[in-house]
């Protein structure tokens, strides 16, 4: 079978620092020095001897960390923006769903916009017009069809965005993480719609995604981004398998208990121990948005402390911080006396709607002295419900006080 998709040693480079903003034709020549001598150090690759083939039917999801060049293959893809180098050939017309809004005029109303990326993907307006009741069905947004797009919001804009992506004559759909801004019960009716597209109707996806549940979900195959490079390629589930292991190192991954004593980050046989998660009581890393999350952690000190402290941070499958902090932050002191602490951090209601993986840290200190700082010390899982869309957690001060947070120690 010939691939819909051949991508062959895509080079994609960069300058840093560039001021992009529009310049007369005058300041543009005093700064073609610049250009064409500027330190190599101001350019960098975002990708990197990229290739790969896709064929007809093929989901592909392409995941990595942030910064490792997934949007920009995909914008490559889109014709967005030109590779340095290589070559790519495309058999079929492409639909981007890249970021929300990307391809649509705020101006005009949602069915004008339906006919005007229609049109984009050379389809004629009687094909558009087939088509259209299709298209108003699925978005679920028909109330609003002759609302200005200005008006939507990003969650309604995504509707209509998918909707259109995949409802027109594309042979390749492209879809960059935008399934986040919806809600679980539209996010289903999307991964269902792409599972119909690639299987029925032979069409080929494109993924990329921090959900890598979702990805082996909707994927049958997948490729590992890694500072600009292939890292991995192969089944989606394979795929996955090895980002895991590059980038968790954690022990007892799985486990909602875990002993610490042998962690990467230990600096001795003192300080914290082990660690427990509870969902509504019950030990499991995995949790719901609203469950009551609690984290006990076990510590044993050798001295005595003048003001011990205990911290937890959380992240998202990026690094991006979205919890941190310690027990001081709610003046909460410590025992100083015991060589056994017992402390808990305790969120009444757990406020992260978006499914997924997250890390969490670990560390014991005093003062300003730190012990250990124990990093991906465990992991948590999110499962989406339908209750509310994403929803980060306040960052105002770093401190979440509307998710009713305590401390607790023995």
């Amino acid at each position: 079978m010939q691939a819909v998709l051949e991508v062959k040693e895509i080079w994609k480079q960069y300058h840093r620092g560039i001021d992009r903003k529009y310049k007369s034709f005058r300041d543009s020549l005093s700064n073609i020095h610049h250009w064409w001598s500027g330190n190599e150090q101001d350019r960098f690759w975002a990708l990197e001897d990229i290739s790969f083939q896709v064929e007809q039917g093929d989901s592909l999801g392409i995941i990595g960390r942030n910064g490792a060049g997934k949007s920009t293959l995909l914008k490559i893809l889109s014709r967005i923006t030109p590779p340095s180098r290589g070559e790519i050939i495309l058999r079929g017309r492409v639909a981007s769903l890249l970021e929300v809004g990307t391809g649509f005029h705020p101006e005009l109303t949602g069915r004008e916009n339906i006919f005007f990326n229609g049109s984009i993907l050379g389809m004629r307006y009687h094909e558009i017009k087939n088509k259209f009741d299709e298209i108003v069905d699925f978005s679920g947004i028909s109330h609003f069809i002759d609302t200005p797009l200005k008006h939507y919001s990003s969650g309604m804009q995504m509707r209509l965005a998918f909707a259109v992506a995949a409802h027109l004559d594309a042979e390749i759909l492209l879809i960059d993480e935008v399934l986040a801004v919806g809600d679980a019960a539209f996010q289903k009716k999307c991964i269902g719609k792409m599972d119909e597209v690639s299987k029925s109707e032979g069409k080929t996806i494109l993924f990329v995604s921090h959900d890598l549940r979702l990805t082996e979900k909707i994927c049958n195959k997948g490729i590992l981004l890694t500072d600009a490079r292939i890292t991995g390629m192969g089944s989606a589930f394979d795929v996955v398998q090895i980002y895991k292991e590059m980038n968790l190192e954690i022990l007892q991954h799985s486990n909602a208990s875990i002993d610490l004593t042998k962690h990467k980050d230990k600096k001795g046989h003192y300080g914290i121990k082990t660690v427990q998660v509870k969902c509504d009581d019950i030990a499991s890393n995995e949790f719901y948005p609203g469950c009551n999350l609690k984290f006990v952690i076990k510590i044993h000190k050798k001295e005595l402390l003048i003001n011990p402290e205990v911290g937890l941070a959380i992240s998202d499958y990026d690094g991006n911080y979205i919890v941190g902090l310690n027990n001081n932050h709610l003046n909460t002191r410590i025992r100083k006396d015991s060589s056994e602490i017992d402390v808990t951090f305790e969120f009444k209601y757990f406020k992260i709607y978006k499914p997924g993986d997250y890390f969490f840290n670990l560390y014991f200190g005093d003062e300003d002295i730190e012990y250990e700082m124990l990093m991906n010390a465990g992991t948590l899982h999110c499962i989406p419900t339908n209750t509310k869309s994403f929803q980060s957690l306040d960052p105002k001060y770093n401190l979440i006080i509307d998710n009713e947070l305590y401390i607790t120690y023995k």
